[in-house]
């Protein structure tokens, strides 16, 4: 095993950093590290916002009900954009382009193009000893969101990124074993998956009656169903289509 699979192996969400600043040596090469991600047709369709203002901070910790979006060293929106992507077009072109890239398949570009990117910059992080957690709560309140940054047509915040250097070492959590993920050729049937879920669900179990903090009694499977019991964010379809994005 080399040093990139051992750090992915060992990923953790950090929610309790030290109360310092990313380095500054250690910021430029996390940013460069997600620049340097994939991207569909050479768009790079995201825009990263280092949100440095307490205010700011507070407004999105706030928004989220979560003390660490203010409380590390330094927080990341992501967001996807194709606004720069028409400011050198004439009118004619920017006409065009405005329609186009209201797709749903543009929609999903910016949304991967912006993933893969803070992917890159958590890994890269970690392999520096610094700690991250993704923040998709600021979705709560998009409206805000938009003011906050000023963000204009054609770029919607889609998820935070706390980083840190960690004030805490979390038990890592266990994922769907490979049997529930991954399949040749074709959708595995029902009976196979079930058998992958309960053996998944034992494990948990065991994770959460045995880890060191807020230790409980529950599955995954159970703990799914009631997350998906509830609804979720009916001004996100709305608001999305009226930052020009996925309306067709």
């Amino acid at each position: 095993m080399n040093q990139t699979i051992d750090t992915i192996l060992n990923h953790r969400s950090i929610r309790k950093f030290k109360p310092e600043p990313l380095k500054q040596e250690h910021l430029a090469l996390i940013l460069d590290a997600a620049r340097s991600s994939s991207t569909s047709s050479y768009l790079m369709a995201y825009t990263m916002i280092g949100v440095t203002d307490p205010e700011k901070k507070s407004a999105l910790a706030s928004i989220s009900n979560q003390s660490y979006i203010k409380d590390n060293g330094h927080f990341v929106l992501f967001c996807g954009d194709y606004h720069r992507h028409m400011l050198k077009a004439d009118e004619k072109e920017k006409e065009t382009l405005a329609y186009n890239v209201q797709s749903t398949e543009y929609f999903m570009i910016a949304t991967v193009d912006a993933t893969i990117a803070a992917q890159n910059m958590t890994l890269a992080a970690e392999s520096l000893g610094i700690g991250a957690c993704y923040i998709g709560s600021i979705k709560r309140d998009l409206d805000l969101v938009n003011d906050l940054f000023q963000l204009p047509e054609h770029v919607v915040p889609l998820f935070g990124l706390a980083l840190g250097y960690p004030d805490e070492q979390q038990e890592i959590k266990p994922k769907l074993p490979k049997e529930a993920v991954y399949f040749e050729n074709t959708y595995k049937d029902d009976e196979a998956h079930m058998a992958a879920l309960d053996q998944f669900d034992q494990t948990i179990e065991t994770y959460y009656r045995t880890r060191s903090t807020n230790q409980r009694e529950d599955s995954w499977t159970k703990q799914m169903i009631k997350t998906l019991h509830n609804r979720r964010n009916d001004r996100l379809t709305p608001f999305v289509k009226e930052k020009k994005f996925n309306n067709r």
